[in-house]
């Protein structure tokens, strides 16, 4: 049977200033606007490995709106979980790199419709069909959203279904009031958990990689993938531990890289790949992301993945 993937969470777009520095304050010229919302931007990437899925989220009756929920149905999402919120519009965010590669962002999603995802008799009919759900940090930050995420786990869990969870957080968001007591509650019922990097230590006490993975693992996680960016990354469960090592491409974009990642092992592990090939291919997917401008431009096909692998192994 295929299992089908859900996720919920915030839907936007994001413009990218095209000079360096920090911040806007003065005028900078713009790229964009591109389809973005880390949510949005995993459930593309597991609709572009052809993996049935689907997204709960709101946006604006308006070009932003409308921008995303077409790219997200031509890329094999399905999209009836997407309420258009007529009067209201879609989020946006802004970026500007640093010269250092960091970033600073502007978000209206507070001001947006997708600070609102009450639930109906749709989103409940969709929780419903589906076996899988991926949820974020970030998404959590939205109360509604962090309620539906509540109630669709115990309904999907309920009935067999599983959890991954992916942190996802800028640290000026760990001081949103509930927001640490909702991330414990999704720690508790993951499965499969994707901390990147350091992320893996606001979960446990443990002063070393591999002491938090032990505390985690204990408490009843199957899997804990940790991503490092261009340093790789590591798949952990009882039998043991699996690395892939980075791959050699040029860096045009990193936003939405460790989301494509997600979205590619999600998507092979749900479905019964060996740990060591949905790491393979979710790394590659990191990396094709990084080569596009704009959060979702570089998710990618398997059969682009496969390309990728293939000129890297005829280039090692």
């Amino acid at each position: 049977m295929t299992k089908k993937i859900l996720t919920i969470g915030e839907i936007l777009v994001e413009f990218v200033a095209t000079t360096q520095g920090d911040g806007f304050g003065e005028a900078q010229p713009l790229t964009g606007p591109y389809p973005s919302g880390a949510p949005a931007i995993f459930i593309d990437q597991v609709g572009r490995m052809g993996q049935a899925c689907a997204i709960l989220g709101r946006v604006g009756d308006d070009d932003f709106g409308h921008l995303n929920i077409d790219r997200l149905r031509d890329d094999g999402v399905d999209v009836n979980g997407i309420e258009i919120a007529y009067g209201e519009v879609t989020g946006c965010a802004f970026v500007r790199y640093r010269p250092d590669g960091s970033r600073r962002f502007v978000f209206t999603l507070p001001q947006s419709a997708a600070a609102r995802l009450p639930a109906t008799s749709a989103s409940e009919a969709l929780i419903d069909s589906c076996d899988h759900l991926h949820m974020m940090g970030t998404a959590l930050t939205i109360p509604d959203i962090a309620a539906l995420a509540r109630s669709a786990v115990q309904r999907i869990k309920a009935r067999g279904g599983s959890l991954s969870f992916d942190p996802n957080l800028r640290a000026e968001m760990l001081d949103t009031p509930g927001l640490r007591e909702e991330l414990a509650y999704m720690l508790a019922q993951a499965d499969l958990f994707l901390p990147s990097g350091d992320e893996i230590f606001l979960f446990s006490d443990a002063t070393t990689e591999q002491d938090a993975v032990d505390d985690l693992l204990g408490r009843g996680i199957s899997d804990i993938v940790v991503k490092r960016g261009s340093q790789g990354a590591s798949h952990y469960c009882r039998n043991g531990r699996k690395d892939v090592t980075p791959l050699s491409v040029e860096e045009i974009d990193p936003t939405g890289a460790g989301d494509c990642f997600g979205g590619a092992f999600v998507a092979l592990w749900l479905n019964g790949a060996a740990p060591e090939i949905a790491l393979r291919y979710a790394n590659a997917a990191g990396a094709h992301s990084v080569t596009r401008l704009g959060p979702m431009e570089g998710a990618a096909t398997k059969h682009q993945l496969d390309r990728l692998l293939a000129s890297q192994e005829i280039n090692s």
